[in-house]
């Protein structure tokens, strides 16, 4: 009987895995050189692009270069920044210390208080505008040198001061609390009623107040808070006396009406004793059965030794109303 023939693979595994490696090798160098080829072919169409440029041609691109540096405004431009630091540095107001601060305050009061008891506005706001040039003039001699001035400490607040009385005096007055208005120059009309006398009063911003506000300037008034100032604003005190009135007219049954209101027209804020910081346009609605007077004009010297934060003048507007 025939044997049967068996089947042998002429291949092991060990040479199918060899063979499998040397296909993949191939195909992996046959990409690489793909990509290769492309880049290259890449690259010097990038070079064939560039732009070539004759020797004159740089020649003159040199030149206009030179004579554009040349022509520079180098001056101009140095000027130019030394203007922006100045700038910068003005748009900083600065901040006096304490004590230098309380002792100006009590200079402009004891100039004040050399005044006649009837002196007027306008008198008032020359005689603070002479001490203030007298100041100045007088700080200056000692950043100069000339005063005997020769601590360094000493020339330093003085300089502060010569910027504080000349370009940031209006912000020494707001922070030391003295509000002086704006002179206006009316002219005169024909159509004024005889016998009606001048009434010398500073100038509230926004519309005039009427005769039932009882406006009182530089004036604090105390009661109980009708309405929470510090989020209570208007545009005036005419709007916050209006809100008072109002308030008093529309309240209901057994709701406590308003019969006083109290202003801050000062863009600085306005001074207070309490914690929280009071701004500008502040409306404070209050009641009480007595109106009690808080403060009135000035702060009592004897009160600002012991508040040192206080400024010179009241800086608040307040009125009594009928509710």
């Amino acid at each position: 009987m025939a044997r049967g023939v068996k089947w042998v693979c002429p291949f092991s595994y060990k040479r199918t895995t060899l063979i499998v490696c040397s296909i993949n090798i191939a195909v992996a160098l046959y990409v690489l050189r793909s990509l290769y080829s492309s880049l290259y072919i890449y690259s010097n169409n990038d070079l064939n692009n560039v732009v070539k440029y004759t020797p004159d041609q740089i020649s003159r691109m040199e030149e206009s270069i030179r004579i554009r540096r040349a022509n520079e405004p180098l001056q101009l431009v140095k000027l130019v920044k030394q203007l922006k630091e100045e700038l910068k540095r003005d748009d900083k107001s600065v901040e006096l210390p304490m004590e230098v601060r309380r002792k100006l305050t009590d200079e402009i009061l004891q100039r004040l208080r050399s005044l006649n008891a009837n002196a007027n506005i306008t008198e008032q706001r020359e005689a603070i505008e002479s001490w203030r040039k007298e100041k100045l003039r007088e700080v200056k001699e000692l950043t100069d040198g000339t005063g005997g001035l020769n601590s360094t400490n000493l020339q330093e607040e003085a300089r502060m001061i010569v910027r504080a009385l000349d370009s940031d005096w209006a912000v020494l007055l707001e922070k030391i609390g003295l509000w002086i208005p704006v002179e206006i120059i009316n002219q005169e009309h024909d159509d004024k009623p005889e016998g009606e006398e001048e009434s010398e009063e500073e100038i509230l911003p926004g519309r005039p107040l009427p005769p039932e506000c009882h406006t009182e300037l530089h004036t604090d008034y105390g009661g109980a808070a009708v309405r929470w100032g510090l989020t209570h604003h208007k545009e005036s005190a005419a709007d916050c006396c209006q809100a008072c009135l109002d308030q008093a007219k529309y309240a209901k049954p057994g709701e406590m009406k308003c019969n006083m209101w109290v202003y801050c027209p000062s863009e600085m804020g306005c001074y207070s004793p309490d914690i929280y910081q009071h701004k500008n346009q502040e409306c404070w609605l209050k009641y009480a059965e007595k109106p009690r007077l808080n403060f009135k004009d000035r702060y009592s010297e004897s009160y600002r030794n012991s508040h040192p934060n206080a400024p010179l003048i009241v800086p608040w507007v307040s009125g009594v109303v009928n509710a």
